[in-house]
Parts: structure tokens; sequence; C-alpha cells
């Protein structure tokens, strides 16, 4: 990750990732802890989950499988990221937000393989090719399981006026703790007057 990488997301002064453990022997670690035992149950770390795998075919360890974005009022305009093509749809294809409006993104996720710290969302907004804004979102940790997980971002309004409308290009990016890119793409939003 160079320098002056725009998706780059902030960190804690002074903190440093653990070492990294199988799920067998963060599984099987400190047994009689109580509250280490609360721990790894809320990230669903069972007996069960070390013995399954979720896809042994597939080696990433976060799969973003839907991105939707709800606007009050409308239907929602949600994107399936496991069929081919979908990336590049969405950098073809924008989203059409009438100006003013409240929105909401949500992503539908799954983590096989191990536990994921620190999952991120990050994206920069741009117009003309100047950044008009950046926004990073902490979205939690989470453990393998074969049930997607789902989160909300928080809403935001569009902008509008006359001079807000217009055409935005989005570069967003899941990453976490470890620095890890699990997913970068790029968007279009279209800000318009009305819906159409």
């Amino acid at each position: 990750m160079a320098d002056n990488d725009e998706l780059a997301t902030s960190s804690a002064q002074g903190f440093k990732v653990g070492q990294e453990k199988s799920l067998n022997e963060l599984h099987n670690l400190d047994a009689e802890d109580e509250s280490l035992a609360k721990w790894k149950a809320s990230l669903g770390l069972t007996a069960d989950t070390v013995a399954a795998a979720v896809d042994p075919n597939d080696k990433r360890t976060v799969i973003i499988e839907e991105l939707a974005l709800e606007v009050e009022g409308r239907d929602d305009i949600t994107v399936n990221l496991t069929e081919p093509g979908a990336l590049e749809a969405l950098k073809g294809t924008p989203f059409i937000v009438k100006e003013g409006s409240v929105y909401e993104m949500r992503i539908k996720f799954r983590v096989q393989g191990k536990i994921i710290s620190g999952l991120k969302y990050v994206h920069i907004i741009k117009r003309k090719g100047i950044k008009v804004d950046k926004t990073e979102e902490m979205l939690g940790s989470y453990g393998p399981k074969a049930e997607p997980y789902m989160k909300r971002l928080g809403k935001e309004e569009a902008p509008s006026g006359m001079i807000a409308r217009g055409s935005y290009v989005a570069m967003s990016r899941f990453t976490d703790d470890d620095k890890t890119i699990h997913l970068e793409f790029e968007w279009a939003i279209d800000i318009k007057k009305d819906w159409k």
C-alpha cells in the first residue's frame, strides 16, 4: 500500500495487531476463562464452526455478496456481487440519487476460515477528479459462519442544489486490522433533481 493511498484507513496510535492463531487454537485457548468464552461465542466460534468449511474451493476470508442502496420512499437498489461482471457493471451504471434524499448503504457478506478483526469500509467520492468526501466506517470483528452477516452504514443526505447535481465517482475498499484488502471497486453516482 503506497503512502499516498487515498483509501488508506486511519489507525489508533500504538495499536498492534495480535499474533494470528488458527480457529482450532482460538477455540481451545483458555477454555476455562469465562469472559474469553463469551467473546468467542459472540463471534460464533464454536466446535462446529471450527470443523465446518464454508467453501473449501474459495480461499477468500471475507466475501462481499451484496451491496444495496436504501433510500427513504423508494425501492432499494441492490447489486448481487456474486454474479459475473457485477463489479464492472457498478462502474458503468450509476446509482441515481435524488438531491437532498436520505440514503443508507447495506452490505451482505460472509466470513470463512478465520476471525476477521476490525473489518472496515472506506470510500472516497470524487467529482471531476477532485475529492469531495471520504467516509470510513468500522464494521466490527466477525467469526466464520455459513450464514451471511448484514451491516448497514450510517445514513447520509445527498447534496442538493444546481451545483451539487451531476456525476460522481466513488472508490470503495473493505479492509481489516491486518491491512488485508478484501474487496476494492469503483462505482458511479448521479445526483439528479428527481429520480428519473
